[in-house]
Parts: structure tokens; sequence; C-alpha cells
């Protein structure tokens, strides 16, 4: 069951609460000696209920969205002006002409004739303004006591349908954010990874270039190593998470390709993990920091040295590179850093709060180091 049913339930859930305690009334005694739970009382509360829920529901389905969500609130009030004062009216000729006022003794019923056999003689009417007297006015005071005591209950009725229908658009809102958010995540994630697709193949190709002029056999090599990485890169990658295993594979045939044309002046020391490795781990990771290695840790004139230790650590994925720093002037601007910013953000959006990552220059030496807690779940 998704999200959405779960809020739909939550919902009808709370509707039923608030008319069981609302239908639930009658059965709850007002005062001493007088429940309400039998007889004419509970008839005569049932129309007051009935239009309690027929003011709500018509908020619920109608005026909140018609006029409140639009922002025109005046015209929201007007209309429940008009519809409060409309059910209080049919209540109030429900109540005189189907449910009349019955005819007991009590101090406050204003329709109650004198009744004979006062404090005096039998037969006697009761005195004036004594028990059983009519009292005109205050009459007029428990009928207008009545409707704003309604008036007040059919307020606080709209406030409880407003309150409802916000929280559910509410929901739907941040369920709608939620939904975009995670397509735009998984958009800048998929832009991120292609431009790690050019961007090796860019530095790839310069190798193979080079190779060309030097040596075409190992050229041809290059080719086919290239094309196999090619596979991988366009299909292999495309799933959220790889065995850390084929992500070493593909290191180690791009660390095999970009050595050809190195001198053996130039030490490349490369640890991986064995074939078994089936640590789970996303994709192209750690190529953008072997591809720096390459392009600014060797020089055609000094001695240069290139490490690449990629090894497990308990729940931590951990990639060390480390290499001799020879950074390009302006005139070779090729990848501009692309590839270590993609990583970072790439690292944000896949691991957050998951992972560590240093990187930078001390003296000759140039060293990155990711650690990678691989327990958490990254989008699918």
């Amino acid at each position: 069951m998704g999200k959405e049913e779960n809020t739909r339930n939550y919902t009808w859930l709370l509707h039923i609460a608030i008319w069981v305690v609302l239908f639930g009334m009658p059965f709850f005694s007002p005062r001493p000696g007088h429940p309400l739970h039998g007889g004419v009382d509970l008839w005569r509360f049932l129309p007051t209920l009935i239009s309690f829920l027929i003011v709500f529901y018509i908020n619920y389905f109608l005026l909140i969205k018609k006029y409140l969500y639009q922002k025109r609130t005046g015209m929201f009030i007007l209309w429940n002006i008009l519809l409060v004062a409309t059910a209080s009216v049919i209540v109030h000729m429900v109540h005189s002409h189907v449910f009349p006022v019955p005819s007991e003794p009590g101090p406050f019923n204003p329709f109650r004739p004198a009744r004979p056999g006062g404090p005096g003689r039998p037969g006697d009417p009761a005195p004036i303004g004594g028990p059983g007297w009519p009292r005109g006015p205050r009459g007029t005071l428990d009928r207008l006591s009545f409707i704003a005591r309604n008036t007040m209950i059919y307020m606080g009725i709209i406030g409880v349908a407003v309150a409802v229908k916000m929280t559910e658009r509410w929901y739907k809102d941040e369920k709608r954010r939620g939904e975009m958010e995670k397509a735009a995540a998984e958009a800048e994630l998929a832009t991120l990874k292609s431009q790690v697709n050019p961007h090796f193949l860019f530095n790839t190709l310069n190798n193979i270039y080079s190779l060309i002029q030097v040596d075409q056999d190992k050229a041809q090599e290059a080719v086919h190593d290239l094309s196999g990485m090619l596979r991988y890169v366009l299909y292999d990658s495309e799933k959220p998470t790889v065995a850390l295993s084929e992500e070493a594979v593909f290191l180690k045939d791009y660390i095999k390709l970009m050595s050809m044309r190195c001198s053996p002046d130039v030490k490349i020391d490369v640890t991986l993990p064995a074939p078994g490795a089936d640590r789970q781990i996303a994709p192209l990771l750690f190529i953008p920091l072997v591809e720096n290695a390459f392009k600014h840790g060797i020089s055609p004139s000094e001695p240069s040295a290139i490490k690449v230790d990629l090894r497990e650590d308990g729940d931590y994925v951990v990639c060390l590179v480390e290499n001799t720093a020879f950074p390009k002037d302006d005139s070779d601007r090729s990848g501009s850093g692309i590839g270590i910013k993609n990583l970072c953000r790439r690292l944000d959006m896949l691991y957050p709060g998951s992972y560590a990552f240093e990187y930078g220059k001390t003296r000759n030496l140039y060293r990155a180091l990711l650690k990678i807690n691989t327990t958490q779940t990254i989008p699918g």
C-alpha cells in the first residue's frame, strides 16, 4: 500500500472519529436527571446533527476548494453566512413544526400554559411569574441563545472542515514536492553520470592519439581495450550499484590503457580488490581520481609516481590515490576540474553524510582519499 493510500485511509478515519463524537453527544447527559439518550429528545437532536454534517461537507467538497484555495476569502465567508443562516432556519422550523417543545413543567418553557392547581385552591391558575406562567420575553432570549449557540457550533464545524481539508492539501503538496525533488535529483544524477562518460572518453582518446604517433600496435590494442570499457560505461554503469569487483576491473583496464604511453621511469603502484568482492557501490565514483592522477602526475622529464589503492575496510570502501604533482599550464585546460566537481556533487546526492573526501597537494605530492559507508541505501 502506497503513501497516498495510507493518507486516504487516515483521512477517512479522521472523518469517522469526528462524526462518532458528534453523533455520540445525545448519549451523554447534559444535566443531572435529564439524559438525551431516549425518546423525543434524541429525535429532536438528530436534525441539528444532520445540519452539522451538511455544513461540514459543503465546505469540505465545495466552498474551501472553490473560494479558500483561490484566496477569495470574502466569498468564502459570505457563502458560509448564508449556509449557516439557512441551516439554522431549517433546523428551527423542524424543531417548531415536527418536534415541538413538549408542555412539561419547568421554568424555561415559554410555550407551557397555565396549569391548574397553584399554591392556592386546587384548579386555581398559577400566580403571575410563578412556575407554569408563560414567560414571553424570556422565550425570545432562549431562542436567541439557542441560535447563537448553534451558530458557534457551526463556526466550529466549518473550522474543522478547513483544518481537515488544509491538512490533506499539505500532505498532497508535500508528496508532490517530494516526487518533484526526487525526479530532479534523478535527472541531476543522470546528467552528472553522463558527464563522466565524455570526460573519461576525452582523456582516453587523448592517450590513444599520442600512442598512434609512437606505437600503432599499442594504439590498436588500446582501441580494443577502450571498446570493452565503453561497454561497461554504457550498460553496466547504468545500474544504481555495481559489485566492487566490477568497478575494480574497469579501473584496472583504464590504468593499463593509460600506462601504455608511460615511460619506464614512471612508477605505478596499483592495489585493487579481489575478483570475488561483491560489495555494492555506485559506479564510476573512483575514475575521476585515477584520471587526475595520470593527467597531473606524469612528467616527461622528471621521475613520476602514481599510487592507486582501492580496498574494503569494514562497512567502508576506501580509495586512496596519490601522485606526483605536475599541474598543467593554462594552455592545457582539458577537463578543467569537471571530474572532481561532479564527483563531489554525486557523493552529496548518493551518500549524504556517509562519506569522507579529502584531497589536496602537500609539497610535490597530490593526495586524494575517499571513504564511503556502503551500508546506506542509495537512490535507485
